[in-house]
């Protein structure tokens, strides 16, 4: 099965979980959203997805690119499974890890399927995002039987 490691980041942390998945995962290829059209989603596929909030509960600028074209071009993401991974700051209370949970909502509504824990990850812990998220891309393999 193929994996992607699909990112959106603003400071580099999301980033660093997708790079942190790929490396303790061999095989696992790593996809910036900055660099991704709405035709990097495939069925068949897993996508586990790191995605950072910024502001005040904003997507991170490329995320938010890829995320308004997944809304204009509708495309038919049956068959495609994604699990998703924010990044967020508890202090933002109801905002918290808002980035995430808007790139799923859109996923979702466009026929992809969302699997395993909705992993989390706040900047308040000061734990590392990269091995947090390894961590939760090794829980959502073993749920879904991935690689």
């Amino acid at each position: 099965m193929r994996i992607v490691a699909l990112y959106g980041t603003e400071s580099g942390n999301a980033e660093a979980v997708a790079l942190g998945i790929a490396k303790a995962l061999p095989g696992v290829e790593v996809v910036n959203m900055a660099d991704a059209g709405v035709d990097v989603f495939e069925p068949g596929a897993l996508y586990l997805i790191s995605c950072a909030t910024h502001g005040g509960g904003e997507l991170p600028g490329f995320a938010q690119f890829l995320h308004d074209d997944l809304l204009d071009l509708s495309p038919d993401l049956a068959g495609v499974a994604y699990a998703m991974f924010g990044l967020g700051d508890t202090s933002y209370d109801e905002r918290y890890n808002r980035g995430a949970h808007q790139f799923d909502e859109v996923l979702r509504s466009l026929g992809a399927t969302r699997v395993g824990p909705f992993g989390e990850h706040d900047v308040m812990t000061r734990a590392d995002p990269a091995e947090r998220g390894v961590a939760w891309a090794r829980e959502v393999l073993a749920e879904t039987g991935g690689t």
